[in-house]
């Protein structure tokens, strides 16, 4: 029974541990949509600048969380500002605000329910 209950409880570790998005409060598109209208929010594109310039959030800056810059583009940014962060469909901005977090950020905010065109369709303003 121990050992069972100790192989629940390392499997709950786990998992929980690989849908974690570090600090970041999760949200759907209305909520996203919502909290980038809010002043002082900055938003984050983490795709490559190709997707970026074929449509992007208006008012977007584009940190490519791929590049092997990512992680001293996040260092360069005030930590106690509020951030937005979207991709193409969710696994690269978890993968972004996990580092964001991980380098002290605490006001992150990712949509992780879809991506940019999830965004664009829900009403989102694009550029």
């Amino acid at each position: 029974m121990k050992k069972v209950l100790a192989a629940l409880f390392a499997s709950a570790l786990f998992l929980t541990g690989c849908s974690s998005s570090g600090g970041a409060t999760n949200m759907g598109a209305a909520d996203f949509i919502a909290k980038i209208g809010e002043p002082g929010v900055v938003i984050v594109d983490v795709r490559t600048p190709e997707e970026f310039a074929a449509g992007h959030l208006q008012g977007a800056v584009n940190l490519d969380v791929s590049a092997a810059t990512f992680d001293s583009q996040i260092s360069a940014l005030d930590k106690n500002v509020a951030y937005a962060v979207y991709c193409r469909s969710g696994n690269r901005s978890t993968i972004a605000v996990g580092k964001m977090s991980d380098a002290g950020f605490t006001n992150l905010f990712n949509f992780n329910k879809g991506g940019f065109a999830e965004l664009a369709a829900a009403g989102a303003p694009t550029a």
